[in-house]
């Protein structure tokens, strides 16, 4: 298995010889206004993609999405990708994405296949109290392979009982976790800072954590130096 991150939830993964393509958002940087009711009004994405967007989806066998924000499957994501790749999701997320102009959508209600990989959908919590009930559902991933490690794609979630649920029933090598502490001027923040990578840490003492999500859209405050400062606090590496 070989996982590339592309900028904030945007990553690749390689896994018995398919290319899944994760959260893609494919705009140029500063193709967009800051997140509105956010702390600042820098226009996003913050940094460039790492190369051309059409070499990014080049050789795209599916695409995983975990939810309709912006900052997760954008404009220019849909042009490049063409409408015939097939695109995973979670079930309330169908019906848009066929409007959007994808022929091949197929909505995850328990587990489903691409080649020889079992993808099973994830339940998150986007936030908390009224906050994430506003932002709506969002699930993750599970990604799995003969002879692969199993991999959590937890996509934007705080930890919660339902990241606690994942980690109980799959036991992944890797989990993927979206950091950066974002958040409105109001509320709590929506996705992992710190101390909840830190509670995955702990409650995966067997998995890899990788942190994503950092330092390309303007309400995710966190930075990867504090994660980094934050970790060390938690006495985790």
């Amino acid at each position: 298995m070989r996982l590339r991150l592309v900028r904030h939830a945007t990553v690749l993964v390689e896994v018995a010889g398919m290319r899944l393509l994760v959260d893609p958002m494919l705009d140029p940087a500063g193709a967009r206004p800051a997140v509105p009711g956010t702390p600042n009004d820098r226009t996003n994405p913050l940094v460039d993609l790492p190369e051309p967007a059409e070499r990014i989806v080049t050789g795209v066998d599916a695409v995983l999405v975990t939810h309709l924000h912006t900052d997760h499957l954008d404009e220019r994501a849909l042009t490049e990708l063409g409408t015939e790749v097939p695109v995973l999701c979670q079930p309330p997320d169908a019906a848009e994405l066929r409007r959007r102009g994808f022929s091949d959508v197929r909505a995850v209600t328990g587990e489903a296949e691409v080649g020889h990989v079992k993808i099973v959908l994830t339940p998150g919590r986007h936030g908390h109290d009224e906050l994430a009930d506003e932002l709506g559902p969002v699930s993750g991933f599970v990604i799995s392979a003969e002879r692969e490690p199993p991999l959590y794609i937890a996509g934007d979630t705080v930890f919660c009982p339902a990241v606690q649920n994942a980690l109980d029933l799959h036991h992944p090598a890797i989990v993927v976790v979206n950091a950066g502490g974002a958040r409105f001027d109001r509320g709590e923040p929506v996705t992992m800072t710190a101390a909840d990578v830190a509670k995955t840490q702990r409650a995966a003492p067997f998995a890899r954590i990788v942190a994503c999500h950092l330092e390309a859209i303007n309400h995710c405050i966190e930075t990867r130096e504090q994660l980094r400062e934050g970790l060390a606090s938690a006495g985790l590496d």
